[in-house]
């Protein structure tokens, strides 16, 4: 176990990894990760079922009977199921935030498609974020995904970061490149 990353971290990416595994073999991919989707939903938009699930004091039967009704309305995948009723019954259900996000970067990498962060000075439409992406995504050889945020403080312009890579046509950045030129001179 790598010393660098926490208990939380490591076990988060074991219990997503046994998820992402599982769909494999049952080749249920697409439906697990929708099933994960809708339930992340859930779990995110009502503090109520967030509370109820991450409340230790719970017993397992409250819990396991509650996911029981959920995954019946929402209709999830048996795999889903089983795997959500194991995390209670292992006390890891507290997790749970860390083990999607995971597993969900998991059916990202497979399907190839690479995150990136998008800064623009103005909103912009899913047609020219969509544009963006098939253009970065043709030069870079990978499906390219944006997160996209708006900061009006770069004036004009873009900034795009793909790991370790960034491209940075802000005016902002460019007023301080001239900047800096001038008092180097």
């Amino acid at each position: 176990m790598s010393t660098n990353k926490s208990f939380s971290t490591e076990t988060s990416e074991r219990y997503s990894r046994a998820l992402f595994e599982v769909a494999l073999e049952a080749n249920e991919i697409d439906k697990i990760e929708n099933d994960v989707k809708n339930f992340n939903s859930l779990y995110s938009s009502s503090s109520e079922v967030e509370n109820f699930i991450k409340n230790p004091t719970q017993s397992i039967s409250n819990q396991k009977n509650s996911i029981k009704l959920i995954a019946e309305k929402i209709k999830f995948s048996k795999n889903l199921t089983n795997f959500l009723l194991l995390l209670i019954e292992k006390r890891r259900i507290f997790f749970i935030k860390k083990i999607i996000e995971n597993f969900l970067k998991l059916c990202s990498i497979k399907r190839g498609e690479v995150k990136a962060s998008l800064i623009t000075s103005k909103k912009l439409s899913h047609e020219e974020i969509d544009a963006l992406s098939k253009d970065l995504s043709n030069s870079m050889g990978s499906i390219i995904k944006f997160d996209h945020k708006v900061d009006e403080e770069l004036i004009g312009g873009l900034k795009v970061q793909l790991g370790s890579f960034m491209i940075d046509t802000s005016i902002k950045n460019k007023l301080k490149k001239y900047k800096q030129a001038m008092l180097e001179d």
